[in-house]
C-alpha cells in the first residue's frame, strides 16, 4: 500500500452543524463529467458548487457551479489537501460535503479523515473501511472469505510464483491498485495469452508498480458482454437506494476504462451479495460494486467496487433515484426516502460511445444498424443538456486534449 502524506493547512474552525442547510454546499473534486454531474443534481436545486479541478474540466463551465479552484495536481496527498486547503481559504465553504470522483482522491480523504472534518463534511468512510475497496487483493480475498463468486485470481509476487498459474486460458495482468498503474499505462490491465506473453506483462507491469506484490493475475471472463453493477446509497448495513444496470457498452471494449452505454435493468441476485460485502464493512456512502456474468455457469462474478460516484451515476436521477442529492440530504441531516431506480432507463456518452463503436465496427464486433437502433429512446447523455449546454459544447473543444491526457 502506498498512499502519500500531507497535512491539511490552516484546517480553520469546527463546523457549525446546526447551521441551515441551505447555507451548506459541495466541494466536487474533479470536474469531468462525473462532476458535472453532482454540480447538476446539485445546483438545479439552488445548493452552491465549487469544482477543483488539475484539468480543464466541463463542470467548471456549467451553469451549476459557482466557485472555481484550478491546481497543479491532485493526485497526491499534498495536492488534494492543499487544493481543499486553498478552496477553503478563498470561499470559505466550511461544513461544505466533499464529493470525490477519482479512487486516490477516495484514499486521501479516508486516511486524513478526521483532520479534515473540522472543516469540511466528509462523507467517505474512514481508511479501515476504504481500503478492502481501494485494493483489489483485499477485494478479491474478503469476496471469497464471504463467499462471492469472482474470477479465478493470483497473486504473484515474483516470476517463480507465475509457474503456479493457469496458462490455458485467457487472462489479465493488472494492478491492485488502479491507479498506481493507470497513469502511467494508460490501461486498466493487459490481456495476455501464454506463458510467454504472461511473463513479458509481468516484467514490464512491475516496471510500473514495482515488485511488491501489487500486481494481479486473473482469468479473463469470456465474451464481450455480460457487464453489470450494483450502484447504491449505502448506511447502516441497507441500501437505503439502489440501482442495477447492465454496462452493455464501455471504452475500451476488451478491458473498459469507462462505461459508455449503460441501461438500467432488474436484476435482484445483484443485490444479495453486494450487501453483504458492503455490510462487512460497515460501509457509509455512495458505491458501485461491478460485476461480470460468466456465460460457463451464468454467475455473475465481483471484478471491481468503486467508493464514490460512478461515472454514469446521472443515469441514477433520470431513473428516479438521484444519488448525489441523496448523500447531500443524509450529511446535512434531511431525511431520505428509499428508493429503487426503474427499469430500462438508458445513458450513453457519446464521446466515448461513438469512437469506441467505430472501432468495433472497423473489427466486425458490432453492426450498424444494431449500434444505430440502441440509440433511439435515450434518456439521458452524459454531458450534453438544452438546460445547461456550454459543458457540452467545451468537451467538443475539449475532445483532442483529453484523448491526449486520459483516452477520454
Amino acid at each position: 500500500m502506498r498512499i502519500a502524506t500531507g497535512r491539511l493547512r490552516s484546517p480553520g474552525a469546527a463546523i457549525r452543524r446546526d447551521a441551515p442547510s441551505s447555507t451548506v454546499g459541495a466541494v466536487v473534486m474533479g470536474g469531468d463529467y462525473q462532476g458535472l454531474g453532482i454540480a447538476r443534481s446539485l445546483g438545479r436545486r439552488g445548493i452552491p458548487i465549487c469544482v477543483v479541478d488539475d484539468e480543464r474540466s466541463v463542470a467548471a463551465v456549467s451553469r451549476h457551479t459557482t466557485h472555481r479552484v484550478r491546481v497543479r495536481e491532485l493526485r497526491s496527498a499534498e495536492g488534494t489537501l492543499d487544493a481543499l486547503a486553498a478552496a477553503r481559504r478563498r470561499f470559505g465553504l466550511e461544513g461544505w460535503v466533499v464529493y470525490p470522483t477519482r479512487d486516490e482522491t477516495v484514499a486521501v480523504l479516508a486516511a486524513h479523515r478526521d483532520e479534515l472534518a473540522g472543516t469540511f463534511r466528509v462523507p467517505t468512510p474512514p481508511w479501515d473501511r476504504i481500503e478492502q475497496a481501494w485494493d483489489k487483493r483485499g477485494t478479491y480475498r474478503l469476496a471469497e472469505e464471504l463467499s462471492i463468486p469472482i474470477p479465478r485470481t493470483w497473486y504473484p509476487r515474483d516470476e517463480d510464483d507465475l509457474v503456479t498459474i493457469d496458462t490455458s486460458v485467457p487472462l489479465v495482468v493488472k494492478p491492485a491498485i488502479k491507479e498506481h498503474f493507470f497513469y502511467a499505462t494508460g490501461a486498466k490491465g493487459w490481456s495476455v495469452s501464454g506463458r510467454d506473453e504472461l511473463i513479458d506483462a509481468f516484467r514490464r507491469a512491475t516496471a510500473v508498480v514495482g515488485a511488491d506484490g501489487e500486481l494481479l493475475v486473473q482469468e479473463m471472463i469470456p465474451g464481450r458482454g455480460g457487464h453489470f453493477a450494483f450502484c447504491a446509497f449505502f448506511k447502516d448495513g441497507a441500501a437505503v437506494a439502489a440501482m442495477t444496470v447492465s454496462r452493455r457498452r464501455q471504452h475500451p471494449s476488451d478491458l473498459g476504462r469507462s462505461s459508455t452505454f449503460v441501461e438500467t435493468v432488474e436484476l435482484p441476485e445483484l443485490t444479495e451479495p453486494s450487501v453483504r460485502f458492503l455490510k462487512h464493512l460497515d460501509y457509509y456512502g455512495l458505491v458501485e460494486v461491478e460485476y461480470k456474468r460468466d456465460p460457463r455457469d451464468g454467475v455473475h462474478k465481483l471484478l471491481d467496487v468503486n467508493a464514490r460516484t460512478w461515472g454514469y451515476h446521472t443515469l441514477g436521477a433520470a431513473a428516479g433515484v438521484d444519488f448525489p442529492y441523496l448523500l447531500f440530504r443524509d450529511q446535512t441531516g434531511e431525511p431520505v426516502t428509499p428508493a429503487q431506480a426503474r427499469d430500462g432507463v438508458r445513458w450513453v456518452r457519446l464521446a466515448t460511445d461513438v469512437p469506441n463503436a467505430v472501432r468495433d465496427l472497423r473489427r466486425g464486433d458490432l453492426r450498424v444498424w444494431n449500434y444505430l437502433s440502441s440509440l433511439t429512446g435515450i434518456d439521458t447523455e452524459a454531458v450534453f443538456s438544452v438546460r445547461d449546454p456550454l459543458p457540452g459544447l467545451y468537451e467538443l473543444a475539449l475532445l483532442p486534449y483529453l484523448a491526449l491526457r486520459r483516452g477520454l
